[in-house]
This record gives C-alpha cells, structure tokens and sequence, in this order.
C-alpha cells in the first residue's frame, strides 16, 4: 500500500527510552488518578474493587476522591475505602474537596469537609505524607466558612481544627496566581496545578497569531505543526511558576502536577454552559509525562485528570457508572488503552528511570470526524478553538527491538515505520471514511495486528464529537 504525494507523517522515535535528566532514585512520589465520585452512583463495592485493580496494575498509587454536595456520595466513600481495603494492593485514596460543587460561606459547611478527613484518618488505605492525612481541593480559592477572608477561613475553619492523627496535609488547586501563595502560609502544605496539564494558551486566536499555522492544522501538516508547537506541548513552564513560588514559603511545601491525554466538553447553556477544547494533539499525555519525569526531582505528585471525568473527555478507565449527560459523546469511544502507556510512565516517573518494554504494544486514537465537518443536527455549535486540532491518527509504539511499523487508513493511504526498541510516537492523517489499523511486524512475523471496530471518519457527522476512540493491543 502506497501513500499518496499528499499523505504527511509526523514520526518521533527514540533509539531506547528517552533517558531522564534526574537520578535515578525510588522515593515518596505517587502516581494519583482524580475520580469523580459524582459518576459512581450505582457504583456497588465489587465496581470500585474493579477500578482499583485496574488502576493498581496500570501504575497508579491511589484515587484522588472528587466529592461534591450530594447526600449519597460520603456511602460511595466508605465503598471505595472498603473495596481498597479488600483489594489487598495497598492502594491509596484522600479526599478532593470539589468547592465549586460544596458550599463554603458559612462555619458550618465546613463540618462535612472535617467529617471526611477525621473518618478515614486511620483507615490502612488513606494516603499518609510526611505523617499527615493527604487532603486537595478542586478550586476553593474564594471560600471564607464565614470568616473575614478566604485565608482565615481555611485555616480556622479547616486546617486549625484537624489536629493530632487526623492533621492534614493540604495540597489543594487553588485557582490563584502564584505570586499569591505565600498569603496561605500556614495553611497549604503544597499546590495542585491542575491546569497544568493542558496547553491552555493554545487559543484558535493564538495560534492564528503564528503566520501560517491555522492553515497548516486545517491541511494536516502535522510535522510543520507539531515544530511550530513544540515548546507548549507538555511544556513545564507552568510547573516552574509553580515550584518556585512554594519554594519561596517556609514548611517544604509538596508539588502535585497534572497530566491529561485529552480534552472536550459540550454542554449548552440549558446544561453547564461548557462547549469547548483544549488542544490535544501531537500526543500530549506521552509528551508531558515525559516532560515532568525529566524535572522528578521537583515534582512529588503527578495527578492523572481523569479516571472518569467523561463530561470533559479525558477520563482512562473504564466508560462505567453514572455519566453526567455526556453520553452522546462518550459513549463508544473507550480509553482505556491510555492505560498501557499510563503503567509506561508512571514506572519512569516514581523510579527516575524508564523501563525497558517487555513486551510489544501499540496504542492508537483518532477524533470520530473532521474538525472543520459541520454538523447536521447540533443546536449546541462546534466547540470553541475547534480550529486547533488537526485530522491525523496518532499512536505509540512500545517495541521490545527494531520493528516495522504500518499504520494504514484506509486500502490505499498508509505509512511504513521501521521503528527501534523503545518508544515511538507516530502520526499519519486521516480523512473522511478513513478507520485505523496497525501491524507490527518482526523478522517477517506479525506479532501485533490491531485495528478499530466500529470506526469510520465521517465527513457529514449529526453532531460535534471531538473525543477520540483508544484502541490498544492486548
């Protein structure tokens, strides 16, 4: 199969694993997927045991428990502290206090914050650091519980209360700039930069600030694209405003940095009012855990958004649970490949030094339709900055030596890759009617033959979906 004159190719391969700029050492850090408890609804025990397994075998140390304000969620808790502790893996749970969710303007919502963090303080399976019960938050930067400022809130209300085995340690994402952080001293054992795990600069107005960029994404010039963004995909940048800020507090504050494979939400203003991405592309989960193994020595927690957030797209684990009204773009579009390249990383991030693949994988994902289609049906609109991503396949090699790769499209539009051991990241474009398909072959044996059911490119789609289907090897 011969590709034709207008069929580009963007290849990223490494003749071994990429090698990280730190020491090589095992210490205290740990891998945390964020869980939305929101969607575990009918979740019984023998589900999270489930997920918990999945999460332990793929790499990852604990759940990072998103609870809002609905009165059934503190019984999934306990489910999910039972079932950790009959998982028998040691694997880790704490609280995440969702503060656009729970209410904050009086002491008194305060009590359930403090009711969460006294009741599983001892628990085998709470995370404990440096001798504290781990504790976050997703925003919370503009609670007071009723005192004169958010500061004297927290602190009062929160952190001042929980003393002796139930003192916490606190790491939450507070959505303030970092020049701030020091007016919490006292009160935050660290920060959680959950933006950090997206491009979010990367607007359709920045990149049209780059000449010539836009119409490059539009035509799937995917290699003069991924150049031209190379300094934003999984740049460390926000994580360096970060670390120095709580560098400059007293107390060692704690670093949690984010990581995200992907992201796309589509509510309308009769819902959440949230129609927009965040640029994806040029495989940015492999590209920034790359990028944070390489700076381990500051980073503590690397937080994986999400386990199953389905509402925005990025979750890895299984399509399970309560989904919150995000069907129409969730389901059939499995993620839990990503997991393959998760149990990859997480390795080199707690170890300092990536494993060597024992075993052949490819991992692949694409978009259901073109990002400049139009929706027949679709009263919601095409997302915000869906003119950012461009129309390709994207996929990971893990090979265990020298291989050649094919990633094919369709019966006439395909790329051959002669890929070594290690990692390969590699991308080939794709148009309307297009599918995925891959082969990995050795020595003149096919030893991986991997290909999408159920997917077809559309060029005509009923409406915007800009998630992708994951398909992996065994």
């Amino acid at each position: 199969m011969t590709p034709t004159s207008s069929f580009s190719v963007t290849t990223t391969t490494t003749s071994q694993a990429p090698t990280s700029t730190s020491s090589p050492s095992v210490s205290s850090k740990y891998v945390i997927s964020h869980f939305m408890v929101g969607n575990s609804y009918p979740y019984t025990v023998d589900n999270w045991l489930a997920d918990i397994i999945l999460a332990h075998s793929s790499g990852i140390d604990g759940f990072a428990l998103n609870v809002g304000v609905d009165t059934w969620q503190p019984s999934q808790v306990a489910n999910a502290y039972q079932a950790a502790l009959q998982s028998g893996t040691g694997f880790k749970l704490f609280m995440s206090f969702d503060m656009s969710s729970l209410p904050c303007t009086t002491a008194s919502d305060a009590a359930i914050l403090r009711t969460y963090i006294t009741t599983y303080a001892t628990h085998p399976n709470q995370l404990i650091y440096n001798g504290r019960v781990m504790a976050s938050t997703f925003s919370g930067e503009t609670c007071t519980f009723g005192q004169g400022s958010v500061v004297s809130g927290w602190s009062t209300q929160f952190v001042q209360q929980l003393t002796g085995s139930s003192a916490v340690h606190f790491v939450p994402s507070f959505f303030v700039d970092p020049s701030q952080f020091n007016t919490y001293s006292g009160v935050i054992n660290g920060m959680f930069n959950w933006n950090s795990g997206w491009p979010i600069q990367v607007t359709t107005s920045y990149v049209s600030s780059i000449p010539g960029l836009l119409g490059d994404i539009a035509s799937g010039l995917s290699s003069t694209v991924s150049s031209l963004l190379s300094n934003v995909i999984g740049s460390t940048s926000p994580d360096e405003t970060y670390i120095s800020s709580l560098a400059a507090m007293s107390g060692g504050q704690s670093y949690m940095a984010a990581v995200s494979p992907w992201f796309f939400t589509h509510y309308g203003p009769s819902t959440y009012n949230k129609n927009w991405i965040y640029l994806s592309d040029d495989h940015l989960y492999t590209t920034r855990w790359e990028s944070l193994i390489n700076i381990r020595d500051q980073v503590d927690f690397v937080q994986v958004i999400s386990w199953n957030d389905f509402g925005e797209s990025h979750y890895i684990g299984p399509i399970e649970g309560d989904q919150p009204m995000s069907q129409a773009w969730v389901d059939g579009n499995d993620h839990t490949g990503w997991l393959n390249l998760t149990s990859y990383y997480a390795a080199a991030f707690k170890t300092g030094t990536y494993p060597t693949p024992t075993k052949d994988q490819l991992v692949m994902w694409s978009r259901p339709h073109s990002a400049l289609a139009s929706a027949s049906n679709d009263p919601v609109g095409p997302p915000t900055n869906y003119q950012i991503t461009s129309d390709n396949v994207w996929a990971v090699v893990l090979a265990t030596s020298p291989a050649t790769v094919v990633l094919s499209t369709s019966s006439s539009q395909s790329q051959t890759f002669n890929v070594p051991a290690g990692v390969s990241k590699l991308a080939v474009p794709i148009q309307p009617g297009g599918t995925m398909q891959g082969t990995l072959t050795r020595g003149g044996q096919t030893v991986i033959d991997l290909q999408a059911t159920n997917f077809t490119f559309e060029a005509n789609p009923t409406t915007y979906n800009f998630n992708v289907l994951v398909v992996a090897s065994p």
